[in-house]
């Protein structure tokens, strides 16, 4: 039987995820702060969350373009991971993920992180395949997706 996919087209909010995780003391690194891995395999957990939602599929993480450290996270605080799709291939996907610490007892937000995955989809044999191209529904969705295009240039430059 043939399989044939049809590239269909979502938009940014459909892929949108927000996860939470309290920060507990096993989360901690020997300063007494949540280790950095810790946050980054939780908003890596987010962003591919976002992706399988936008390939309807499962998705593997390929590449961290980046992931800024900006504040400290606190044991104690709760961290929110909130995920959506910028950027997409053929069968691949940037997903940016910004990461906000609160403060339970105050209710007070810092964003403590950001980052871009990129992931690529997979099918039932574990091959890539297709994604639904993106349909940016706003001016700044549009800015996100041509800088993704720009960071997937330079990362095609950066391996020859």
């Amino acid at each position: 039987m043939n399989s044939t996919k049809i590239r269909l087209s979502k938009q940014p909010s459909e892929s949108f995820v927000h996860t939470a995780q309290l920060m507990l003391p096993e989360h901690a690194n020997t300063l007494g702060n949540v280790h950095g891995g810790v946050i980054m395999k939780l908003a890596d957990e987010a962003g591919s969350l976002a992706a399988m939602r936008h390939a309807g599929s499962h998705a593997v993480t390929v590449f961290v373009e980046s992931m800024t450290f900006d504040k400290p996270v606190q044991v104690g605080f709760l961290l929110h991971f909130n995920a959506k799709v910028t950027w997409v291939g053929t069968t691949s996907m940037e997903v940016l993920v910004k990461v906000d610490s609160e403060n339970p007892l105050t209710g007070d937000t810092v964003e403590t992180n950001s980052a871009f995955f990129v992931y690529v989809a997979l099918d039932d044999y574990r091959k890539p395949t297709l994604v639904p191209e993106l349909s940016c529904e706003t001016e700044v969705e549009q800015e996100m997706m041509d800088s993704g295009e720009k960071r997937r240039l330079q990362r095609i430059g950066d391996s020859k």
